[in-house]
């Protein structure tokens, strides 16, 4: 049977199996009897429960808030009984594709196994930063799409001087359109640069993994940690054929892409002896599918350093700590203000990256050292401020909660408090590093 089809069963038959005699000292019986779902769902509610395949993006997305979040908890909590899912999906290097964006904003593409070679034939490829974007959903949804779009466009201005990338509508730009349609833009988040520094020249590389995750029963089985390594070898022929140095790679990666970041990151340290200089996870997911014999998804120290920025916890995101700060938007229990449904609340986590990523924008998003919303409203917190975003200081660790506006531009612009240790604007990233252009 489909692993995936016993998840509205499985409960019915670990209630069942709880009442039989014991036999022996078996760990699966201890796990049966700690786990039934009987005591949080009624038999009817299991019953009626679609199995994940069937729980289809757009779904979710028509879907309020509430319905999504409570079909979410349901179908991941159940995946969780005895680890009924085992995950089973990776894709082939070959199918997932690949974006190099080029300075006058043309894309360069090609996919996973190609990466290296077609970086060495762009000039002056690596002498800078390096970013490399994976996406995490596929972007028929409009949600992903419009935000996929804002972080591209926002890279675009910082490393290129450029306010839109150019010919967005074209058949062979994705990250500006769906289906040939124009995906309506927020002036105020394109044009939102309140200076126009010098650009801090770097190059961008999409790793569009959402891509072939075309519906929730490859995005549920998939084995994070093998992609993970098939993305982290990549990775390496970028640095042994192309030159690229491991303290100058920023990898940005979004929702389950966050988690399969982390394998990659430590399958480039296993084979070059090197760490990845910085993670950013955007809303990373939960993981229905582990192995649990491995340590699945990403943590704090696959990088040097390592940030994440929670907007549904609830939802598609988890509320779990992965990175050496962790931001929380309205607070670890919360969604983000003003999303529709929870897909739309995940991609804000991407959104409020991208507009921190424009220059003038950096310290939009200030924060405090907390653990709840209510300390955060009672500056009841340590008292420790700082930004998140691209400019997040790499000295910052725990908890940092903050408000961020239900529409664009989404920072509350509050100047953080006057500290040494956060205007130092990557510091520890800039020093010695060919990276600091400015």
């Amino acid at each position: 049977m489909n692993p995936l089809k016993i998840f509205c069963f499985v409960a019915l038959l670990v209630a069942a199996a709880s009442a039989l005699p014991k036999r022996g000292n078996n760990r699966n019986n201890a796990a049966s009897n700690s786990l039934k779902p009987t005591d949080w769902l009624s038999v009817s509610e299991l019953q009626s429960m679609q199995p994940v395949e069937d729980l289809a993006l757009q779904k979710l997305e028509n879907l309020s808030v509430e319905e999504g979040q409570q079909e979410i908890q349901k179908n991941y909590h159940l995946s969780q009984i005895n680890h009924a899912l085992q995950p089973s999906f990776v894709p082939s290097p070959s199918n997932v594709p690949v974006v190099l964006m080029k300075p006058n904003g043309q894309p360069e593409r090609t996919n996973l196994n190609n990466l290296a070679e077609a970086a060495k034939q762009q000039r002056n490829f690596g002498n800078q930063e390096v970013t490399i974007f994976i996406t995490g959903l596929p972007q028929t949804s409009p949600a992903v799409a419009k935000a996929n779009k804002k972080l591209v466009q926002a890279y675009m201005q910082r490393y290129y001087g450029q306010q839109q990338p150019i010919d967005i509508n074209s058949k062979e730009y994705d990250y500006g359109s769906i289906n040939g349609n124009q995906i309506s833009s927020s002036s105020e988040e394109d044009n939102d640069s309140s200076k126009n520094p010098r650009p801090t020249r770097g190059d961008l590389v999409i790793i569009n993994l959402g891509a072939t995750l075309t519906d929730m029963k490859r995005y549920a089985l998939l084995d994070v940690d093998e992609t993970g390594k098939m993305i982290g070898k990549v990775i390496v022929e970028l640095t042994n054929e192309a030159g690229v140095p491991q303290e100058i790679i920023h990898i940005v990666a979004q929702g389950i892409a966050a988690q399969v970041a982390g394998p990659a990151a430590r399958e480039y340290k296993r084979l070059t002896g090197q760490q990845i200089r910085r993670i950013t996870a955007l809303d990373p997911s939960k993981i229905y599918a582990k192995n649990n014999e491995m340590i699945t998804g990403l943590a704090r120290g696959d990088a040097d350093f390592v940030d994440a920025i929670h907007t549904s916890t609830c939802g598609m995101g988890t509320h779990e700590r992965v990175g050496d700060v962790d931001f929380y938007v309205n607070g670890p229990g919360s969604i983000a203000p003003g999303a529709n449904n929870v897909v739309e609340a995940s991609m804000r986590a991407t959104r409020y990256f991208a507009e921190t990523v424009r220059p003038g924008n950096e310290n939009n998003f200030p924060a405090l050292a907390a653990n709840s919303l209510s300390q955060y409203e009672n500056n009841e917190g340590t008292g420790n401020r700082a930004y998140m975003g691209i400019d997040t200081n790499f000295d910052l660790e725990g908890d940092y909660v903050l408000k961020a506006n239900a529409k664009s531009p989404f920072g509350q612009r509050s100047p953080a408090q006057q500290q040494n240790a956060y205007h130092r604007q990557h510091n520890t990233w800039k020093n010695g590093n060919p990276m600091n252009m400015n």
